[in-house]
């Protein structure tokens, strides 16, 4: 008895493994990037928000690339969305309160991508906390919109561009 239960044990978690390793196998990272501007003329500890350009997603040309179509990705997550300012580049992230990335298609709702709070940092770069929200019809979409909502916490002089580089986990099925 004891030994089918170690043989049992053994089966199991083989089984269990496998799953992970061909999961592995058939994930993939997408990378996008947004450029997000700052008006100097925002306000000081009052949330304003910031509409991006649409961003070409590029997907269906990623999933070929990855031997997998748009009808057979089953889960799309936010791995990362990095922050840096582009312009001016000796500026840094010290006027910054708080940030909230939302996602957006014309066929889908509005949800959060990635935030960060309490921002207390001198750097010119910040990675966000990435929700963990299911992104498979905003990837599988030719573009999507990015609005994005700032507090300030001094103020600006100039103008910033902040580059948001965004990575997404996507699992799929394979052809």
């Amino acid at each position: 008895m004891k030994s089918k239960l170690i043989a049992l044990t053994v089966c199991l978690s083989l089984f269990l493994t496998s799953c992970d390793v061909v999961d592995d196998l058939l994930t993939f990272s997408i990378s996008n990037e947004a450029s997000i501007k700052i008006n100097s003329t925002s306000p000081i500890n009052l949330p304003s928000e910031i509409i991006t350009p649409e961003v070409t997603t590029n997907s269906s040309s990623e999933f070929e690339n990855n031997k997998t179509k748009a009808n057979l990705v089953k889960d799309v997550k936010l791995r990362s969305l990095k922050l840096a300012i582009s312009d001016p580049s000796d500026k840094t992230f010290t006027f910054l309160k708080s940030i909230h990335l939302y996602i957006s298609t014309t066929e889908s709702n509005e949800i959060e991508l990635a935030y960060q709070e309490n921002i207390s940092t001198t750097a010119n770069s910040i990675d966000l906390i990435c929700t963990d929200k299911r992104l498979d019809e905003y990837i599988k979409a030719d573009s999507y919109k990015i609005r994005t909502k700032v507090t300030l916490k001094e103020t600006l002089t100039k103008d910033v561009t902040v580059k948001a580089n965004m990575k997404f986990r996507v699992t799929a099925d394979p052809l």
